[in-house]
């Protein structure tokens, strides 16, 4: 299949500290590819490379067969790659629903989502729409940011750990709805560190390590082979 998104010998640097170090990868639609790797081996900054917020020193970033390398974030954005970031970044101290509200104002996209597809897809978040985003939990927060990004329709979804600091039910719970808008035919580029929660979204994963890829290959080929996945990630 054409790839979607196509990154090509990815450098980035923050000032003099260099991060990435010739990073390729590609994702073709409605594939789920996953970025494995340790804290500080580069997978937030790809991700943040691709959306525009960190600009790379070197490479290119391609999006239907475009260089969208250097575009401003809200520009990537409204050419349909949604970002959920690590920290989720929700408006404290708006509401649920204005929280998902002003992301439809601002996407500049048509599609499918309304709060109501939020709320169907998350049903927690229904009986607290009302509720301040700033005093939600950590899950329903995660919850409310990959809805937020959902507004804005995106054809690629690039998630950034979204099971970090969450309770295993609660990521339980969270994989099994990632998993719909999988089945749902979105494109999703997960950034993990959680390798049981990895393994059962991906098709494909690169595994990084110091700012390279160090593996590339389907995700059973990681699954079931154990001395691969110690060696890879040191587990």
């Amino acid at each position: 299949m054409a790839a979607l998104l196509e990154v090509r010998d990815l450098h980035t640097a923050y000032g003099l500290s260099r991060v990435l170090f010739g990073v390729s990868l590609e994702i073709a639609a409605g594939e789920c590819v996953c970025l494995l790797g340790r804290n500080g081996v580069g997978k937030s900054t790809t991700m943040r490379s691709i959306m525009g917020l960190t600009r790379p020193s070197a490479g290119e970033v391609r999006w239907k067969g475009h260089a969208i390398t250097g575009w401003a974030p809200h520009q990537v954005a409204r050419s349909g790659i949604g970002f959920v970031p690590e920290d989720r970044r929700v408006f404290a101290d708006l509401t649920v629903w204005e929280n998902l509200d002003v992301a439809r104002l601002v996407a500049g996209r048509r599609g499918d989502w309304t709060p109501d597809a939020v709320f169907d897809l998350f049903p927690p978040l229904r009986p607290i729409a009302g509720r301040r985003a700033g005093y939600l939990s950590g899950g329903e927060q995660q919850m409310l940011t990959i809805g937020r990004t959902l507004m804005c329709n995106p054809e690629l979804l690039l998630l950034d750990e979204p099971s970090e600091g969450l309770a295993p039910l609660v990521v339980e719970h969270l994989l099994q709805q990632v998993l719909v808008l999988k089945q749902r035919g979105l494109t999703i580029l997960l950034a993990e560190q959680g390798v049981d929660f990895s393994l059962r979204l991906a098709d494909r994963v690169y595994v990084l390590e110091k700012g390279t890829v160090r593996f590339s290959g389907d995700s059973a080929e990681l699954r079931d082979d154990e001395a691969l996945r110690n060696r890879l990630l040191a587990l």
